[in-house]
């Protein structure tokens, strides 16, 4: 059985189980928690397949002792261990999550700076999206309705009243397949089926981690057999001082842009393209994250903080990769510097985060201990036409870059 069939076979279970809790007013909180058995039955069965099918290329290697990262439900899933000078990345085929990042601090010291779990399984059960390949669109799309080329389509709204990162079941939770792999860069792979969460067109995706000289490269390249909108991102949460090191208030940013897109209550676009000028949201020179993170700002109330998309300035295009934001640790001296092509950075202080979730040493996250730069189009661009177009057609292919540079000063 083919991925395609058995994302099908998933659905029609998924349908069928809601309807059953619908039919009974047996909805929970969040319906689609209670179908997590399904999508893990799916997970290891898409595992076999791949197992069979697809060739890994290069050494796959394992930084785990006890092999929670090497396994998903009993069944082995490819980690990849990418070293590059000064770096370390580690990447699951499991939603091609980039489970830890080692750089060094001004003495040399190495710290992993993205946050995440003890255990591969515990990705399946997260909502937090952690280090997660967003897709097949990244961020939100008001009330899960969009219409392409003269037809409606509906998806789950599993942020409600919204579609979020994708759907219920996103890219997040997708074991990708190995294209090919080496000691520097691992190239993943997962075909979306027409209707996956509702979305047309069926959808193939390439995502490329490649480890450079002081940087970690992430590539994307996509192609559909039928009109379909795409919007994709790494969702790594970031603590330059180490994961488990708490709050990032004191960190130092800068945005490279102008404008921003203010957002109503449901942290759905306004359609507005806001001056930064003063205000909050005005990163042009570095301000640390929590300096005004708690000023009397209506925006800022309705995201609990920051968790916005800012127009990057001057606007890129499909190859045209520059810097859009960095980031400075006071203590340590690690500085991050994001370059993107694409037209629009969400940056999120992790404001849902409370304190019950574990990190993998035990730790727990609450809010403000990590920062993302997730580089993408605009959040309800479907939806708003003066927004830059997030439509791919079958002419097309979808290319794009996110490089993370660090150093340490």
């Amino acid at each position: 059985m083919s991925p395609e069939s058995l994302e099908l076979v998933l659905q029609t279970q998924i349908r069928t189980r809601f309807d059953r809790l619908a039919d009974k007013q047996q909805q929970p909180r969040s319906p689609w928690r209670s179908l997590l058995s399904i999508r893990q039955d799916y997970n290891r069965a898409q595992l076999v397949f791949q197992t069979g099918v697809a060739g890994v290329g290069g050494k796959i290697a394992v930084d785990d002792s006890d092999g929670a990262f090497r396994t998903l439900g009993g069944i082995e899933v490819p980690l990849f261990v990418l070293e590059g000078k000064g770096i370390r990345a580690s990447v699951s085929a499991y939603g091609a999550h980039l489970l830890a990042l080692e750089v060094p601090d001004r003495e040399g010291q190495r710290a992993n700076v993205v946050l995440g779990f003890a255990s591969l399984d515990a990705y399946c059960t997260g909502t937090t999206y952690f280090g997660a390949t967003i897709g097949r669109y990244a961020n939100r799309i008001a009330h899960g309705r969009f219409t392409l080329d003269g037809t409606a389509y509906q998806l789950p709204c599993n942020d409600a009243p919204d579609t979020l990162h994708g759907g219920s079941y996103g890219f997040n939770l997708a074991t990708f397949a190995v294209v090919r792999s080496d000691a520097n860069a691992v190239t993943l792979r997962h075909v979306s089926p027409a209707g996956d969460q509702g979305f047309p067109g069926c959808l193939t995706l390439d995502v490329t981690y490649a480890v450079e000289a002081n940087a970690l490269r992430v590539a994307y390249e996509a192609t559909t057999d039928a009109p379909t909108v795409l919007n994709v991102t790494n969702h790594s949460y970031f603590n330059l001082e180490g994961e488990a090191s708490g709050c990032v208030y004191d960190h130092e940013l800068q945005i490279d842009a102008e404008r921003y897109l203010p957002i109503d209550a449901t942290s759905i676009p306004l359609g507005e393209l806001r001056d930064v000028a003063g205000t909050p949201f005005d990163f042009r020179t570095p301000h640390a994250i929590g300096e005004r993170i708690r000023a009397a700002d209506d925006q800022l109330a309705n995201a609990d903080g920051y968790d916005h998309n800012w127009v990057l300035s001057p606007p890129r295009t499909s190859g045209d990769v520059r810097r859009c934001a960095r980031v400075r640790a006071p203590r340590s001296g690690r500085v991050i510097e994001c370059e993107t092509d694409q037209p629009g950075l969400q940056f999120y202080t992790a404001n849902k985060l409370t304190g019950a979730l574990c990190g993998p040493h035990g730790n727990l996250y609450r809010q403000g201990d990590a920062f993302t730069l997730e580089t993408q189009g605009f959040p309800d661009a479907p939806n708003q036409p003066s927004f830059p177009s997030t439509v791919l057609r079958p002419s097309e292919t979808f290319c794009s870059e996110t490089v993370f540079r660090f150093s340490a000063r």
